[in-house]
C-alpha cells in the first residue's frame, strides 16, 4: 500500500459516513446481543461498521439536549460535531470556556488536540486562538506509564505540526515547534521500534487499549507527515491483530498486563469489548460506548479493519494455539534488567479459552497473570472465568517500577481509585512468589510465599455463573461454566469466603467505597507452600458430567509443597508435565525454553524478535505489516 492510496481510502471513508444516516432507538450496549454471523461481501462489512460509528454518532448527539442532564459538550462531542459541521457555534462558545480552565497531562492533551485538529477549519479564530493558548500557558505533566506516553507525545507532535515554525515562548515546553516534533517523533519512533522488536509493555490491557488506538488514528488521519501518518494506520493494524486473536466472540482473555476488578471477573466489562464491537460486531459494547470509545468513533471514519483481521476475530474454524512474548512494565529499581520479558501462551477453542504468562511482576498493581474463561452467548454481566493468585502488596515491588517514596505508595494507590490493592482478599494482582505453566488447556500455578508478606494465603476465583460444583473426596472440584467443564485442585487446605464487589459512593473527599455480595465466592488457601491446577474441556468432548470427572480423577497426579512446591502430573491432553516453583517446567521428557519464543508464534500471527515485522494470516489471506521498509502488503495464496 502506498501513502496516497492510503489518504485516498481514508477521505472516501470519511464521504461515506457523513452520508449514511441511522436512528438507533436501543443502543446496542442495551440490545440482544449481535449476531456473530461471518459478513463475506467487503462492501457490506464496510457498511456494517459505519453503521456502528454512526450509532455512536447519534447517541451522543441525542444526549446534547436531555432534559435530565446540563447541555454542556464535552470535547468527544464537540470532536463529532466538527466533524459532521454541526452547531459550530455552541462549539466555538464551549472551547473557549473550557481553555479558561485547561487541565495538564495526557488525558486532556489528546482530547483538546483533536478538537484542534478537527476544528482547525471550522471554529473561529477566538476558539483557536483559547487552546493555542492553552497549549502556550499550562504545564503539561507526561505522567508516568507507557499509555501516558503514547498519548502525550502524539498529541504534542500533531499540535507541533499544526503550528509549526512558533518559538519556545509559544509553547509550554519552552522548545520551538521544531523542537517539540523532533522529541515527539523520536519518542514514538522508539516506542514503536519497542513494540514491534520485544514487545509492549502494556500488552492485552483490557482497558488501555483505548489509550493507544486513539492516538494512532489520530496520527493516521491528522498527521502530515506521510511517514507518520503511514506509522498510525500500521500501529492500528497491529494492536488490532492481536485483539482479534486473543478475543473469543468480542470478549479478551487473559492474561493482561493490566486491568480493574471488575474487568478481571466480568471479562466482557471493559473497553476492548466497545473496540471488538466497532471492528467486528461481535460482542455488545460497553455502557456509553466505552467512554473513551467516544473519541475513536469521531474519528473511525478514517480507518478500515482489513479482512483478514477481520477473519480472526469473527471466523473461527480451529483453535488458536499461541507463543508470544511482550516485556515487563519498566523496571527502575531492584531488577538486573530495564524490561524483562513475558512469555504469554494462548489457547482458544471455541467454547473456552485459556491463558497465562510464566508469573513474575509484569505490572505492579493491575496485571493479571492467567485465567480460564469461558464462552457466553451474552457475556454482560457474567463472571465467565477461574483463576488463582496470591493476593500481594508491598511498598517495595511498587518501587520497581514507580519513582515515588515507597512507604505511602500502597495506601496512596488504594484511595486513587484501585481499592483493591491492600486487601487480603483481592483478585487482581500478580506476586513474585507465583509462578506459572500452562500446557493447551492445563495451567499449574505454584506459590512459595514468604513468611514475612502480609498476606500469606492463595485465593481462587469461583464464579457465581458455575453449575453442579462438586467437591471430590479425590481433591478435585469439578464444576460446568457454559459448555465447558472445569476441574480446579488445590495443593492445600482451604475454606470458602464470599466474593465483594466494590461500588463507589458519592464523596467530595476522593474515592470512598462500600463492598457488596457478587454472588461468587473465593477459594481461600491460608499456606505460604501452595499451588493450584485447573484443567478445561468441553463438554462436547464427554458422554456426561461424570465421565469427566472420572477421566480426571484417573490421571497421574503427584505433588509435594516441601521442600518446594512440585507437581508431576498427565493431562487430559496426555502431556506428562514436571513442574517445580522457579524452575522450568519439563514436558514428556523436554525441558521447556522460553528463550525460543519470537515476538508472535501462531496460526495467525508471526513475528521475530527483534523484526520490526508482523505476519497476519488467515486462510488464504495475508497481510504483512514492516517497520523495517514501512509498507503494508496483501496477498491472497491459493489452495489454502
Amino acid at each position: 500500500m502506498n501513502y496516497i492510496k492510503l489518504i485516498g481510502s481514508l477521505g472516501s471513508a470519511f464521504v461515506a459516513v457523513t452520508a449514511i444516516s441511522l436512528t438507533q432507538a436501543q443502543p446496542s450496549y442495551e440490545g440482544p446481543p449481535p449476531s456473530r454471523e461471518v459478513i463475506q461481501d467487503a462492501g457490506e462489512r464496510r457498511a456494517a461498521y459505519l453503521n456502528r460509528v454512526n450509532e455512536v454518532y447519534d447517541w451522543r448527539f441525542s444526549r446534547i439536549d436531555d432534559d435530565s442532564r446540563p447541555a454542556r459538550l464535552g470535547f468527544a462531542v464537540i470532536t463529532m460535531l466538527l466533524e459532521r459541521n454541526q452547531r459550530v457555534e455552541e462549539c466555538n462558545q464551549r472551547v473557549i470556556e473550557m481553555m479558561e480552565t485547561p487541565g495538564t497531562g495526557p488525558f486532556w492533551m489528546f482530547p483538546s488536540a483533536i478538537v484542534a485538529l478537527a476544528g482547525q477549519d471550522k471554529l473561529s479564530a477566538e476558539a483557536r486562538g483559547s487552546i493555542r493558548e492553552a497549549w502556550r500557558n499550562e504545564r503539561q505533566l507526561r505522567g508516568d506509564t507507557e499509555n501516558h506516553w503514547v498519548m502525550y507525545h502524539a498529541s504534542l507532535y500533531l499540535m507541533s505540526e499544526l503550528y509549526p515554525n512558533e518559538p519556545g515562548q509559544t509553547w509550554y515546553t519552552g522548545n520551538s515547534s521544531s523542537a517539540n516534533l523532533e522529541e515527539a517523533r523520536g519518542w514514538l519512533i522508539d516506542w514503536m521500534d519497542l513494540t514491534t522488536t520485544i514487545g509492549q509493555g502494556e500488552y492485552n490491557a483490557t482497558h488501555y487499549i483505548g489509550e493507544y488506538a486513539i492516538p494512532m488514528l489520530m496520527l493516521a488521519t491528522y498527521a502530515k507527515d506521510l511517514e507518520m501518518k503511514q506509522r498510525g494506520h500500521m500501529m492500528l493494524d497491529w494492536l488490532f491483530a492481536e485483539l482479534a486473536n486473543v478475543s473469543l466472540e468480542g470478549v479478551l482473555r487473559g492474561p493482561n498486563s493490566r486491568t480493574d476488578d471488575s474487568s478481571a471477573l466480568q471479562r466482557w466489562n471493559s473497553l476492548s469489548s466497545f473496540f471488538s464491537w466497532i471492528l467486528f460486531g461481535n460482542t455488545p459494547p460497553t455502557a456509553g460506548y466505552g467512554g473513551w470509545g467516544n473519541y475513536f468513533a469521531a474519528l473511525a471514519p478514517n480507518y478500515t479493519v482489513p479482512e483478514v483481521i477481520y477473519r480472526i476475530a469473527t471466523d473461527r474454524r480451529d483453535d488458536i494455539l499461541q507463543h508470544d512474548r511482550a516485556r515487563t512494565r519498566r523496571m527502575w529499581r531492584y531488577s538486573d534488567e530495564h524490561m524483562p520479558a513475558i512469555y504469554k501462551i494462548q489457547y482458544l477453542r471455541y467454547d473456552y479459552a485459556v491463558g497465562s504468562h510464566q508469573g513474575r511482576v509484569s505490572d505492579a498493581i493491575q496485571s493479571h497473570v492467567w485465567d480460564v474463561t469461558w464462552r457466553e452467548d451474552d457475556p454482560r454481566g457474567k463472571h465467565s472465568t477461574m483463576y488463582s493468585l496470591h493476593p500481594h502488596s508491598s511498598g517495595r515491588v511498587m518501587q520497581m517500577q514507580f519513582s515515588a517514596y515507597p512507604e505511602p505508595m500502597p495506601i496512596s494507590v488504594s484511595a486513587e481509585g484501585k481499592p483493591s490493592y491492600n486487601e487480603p482478599d483481592k483478585l487482581v494482582g500478580c506476586s513474585p512468589y507465583e509462578k506459572v505453566y500452562q500446557n493447551l488447556d492445563t495451567v499449574i500455578a505454584l506459590y512459595d510465599i514468604k513468611p514475612g508478606e502480609r498476606f500469606k494465603q492463595v485465593n481462587g476465583f469461583f464464579s457465581k455463573d458455575l453449575v453442579d460444583i462438586t467437591e471430590d473426596k479425590s481433591g478435585w472440584i469439578f464444576a460446568r461454566g457454559g459448555d465447558t467443564y472445569l476441574a480446579y485442585f488445590a495443593l492445600a487446605d482451604y475454606h470458602w469466603i464470599p466474593h465483594l464487589v466494590y461500588r463507589r459512593l458519592p464523596s467530595d473527599a476522593g474515592y470512598k467505597w462500600a463492598r457488596d455480595p457478587s454472588g461468587s465466592k473465593v477459594l481461600v488457601s491460608p499456606h505460604v507452600k501452595n499451588g493450584t491446577i485447573v484443567q478445561a474441556a468441553s463438554v462436547s468432548e464427554f458422554a456426561s458430567f461424570e465421565s469427566f470427572q472420572q477421566a480426571m480423577i484417573a490421571l497421574p497426579l503427584e505433588f509435594s509443597l516441601e521442600p518446594t512446591p512440585t507437581v508431576k502430573m498427565t493431562t487430559l491432553r496426555g502431556k506428562e508435565i514436571s513442574f517445580t516453583y522457579d524452575e522450568a517446567p519439563i514436558v514428556d521428557g523436554e525441558t521447556v525454553n522460553y528463550s525460543t519464543w519470537k515476538l508472535f508464534g501462531g496460526r495467525h500471527l508471526n513475528a521475530e524478535v527483534g523484526g520490526r515485522k508482523l505476519t497476519i494470516t488467515h486462510g488464504p489471506l495475508q497481510r504483512v505489516l514492516d517497520f523495517n521498509t514501512l509498507t503494508i502488503s496483501d496477498t491472497v495464496t491459493s489452495g489454502k
